[in-house]
């Protein structure tokens, strides 16, 4: 059914004035587990604590865009149908396959047959394009939060540290633009 109202009314029921005019409601189906999500997956990328909506969106729509097969959150991430997530996104909230990771998940991700590839500053890192990334069979690219990066943990448990060859100086990306290089680099296939 589609109903209309006044702006007004649309603006109390909201709480906030609606730029479009539209509002929706959809019914939120359960999430897949992530075993099942990653069974016919061969790249999957791994969000860490992401909680800005606009680096989540925009970290969707490189994903359906380049390869990557589907997303993984931990629980500190923003929602992905957060309504500024889904905008960024252009929708592809809604088709790229997503869900909330364990607090185990490296090792689920092993026993599913993945690599783990976390992107992170180290001096131990490798280079993007170091091939053995490219020609692992199943690879998961760790993504982390915004500033402080991926726990050290996190680090820990994967197996590669994997690093953006940089210019000028410059030595981080925001993590929605590192993620649009890692999932062109990593999405393609040996």
């Amino acid at each position: 059914p589609v109903y209309t109202a006044e702006p007004k009314v649309l603006e109390q029921l909201t709480g906030f004035a609606l730029t479009r005019g539209m509002l929706c409601a959809m019914h939120r189906r359960t999430l897949p587990a992530m075993e099942e999500i990653c069974r016919n997956a061969r790249r999957v990328a791994i969000l860490e604590n992401v909680v800005n909506p606009t680096n989540v969106g925009a970290i969707f729509r490189s994903a359906a865009a380049l390869g990557i097969d589907a997303v993984l959150l931990t629980s500190g991430c923003s929602n992905p149908l957060y309504r500024r997530a889904i905008r960024v996104s252009m929708g592809t909230v809604f088709q790229v396959p997503w869900a909330y990771v364990p607090e185990d998940w490296p090792a689920l991700l092993r026993a599913q047959g993945f690599r783990t590839a976390a992107m992170a500053l180290r001096d131990d890192s490798v280079r993007l394009d170091d091939p053995r990334l490219t020609q692992a069979e199943k690879l998961a690219v760790v993504m982390g939060t915004e500033g402080d990066g991926l726990a050290d943990a996190t680090i820990a448990a994967c197996d590669f540290t994997v690093r953006i060859p940089m210019h000028h100086g410059v030595d981080s990306l925001n993590v929605a633009a590192a993620s649009a290089v890692a999932f062109y680099q990593l999405g393609r296939r040996a």
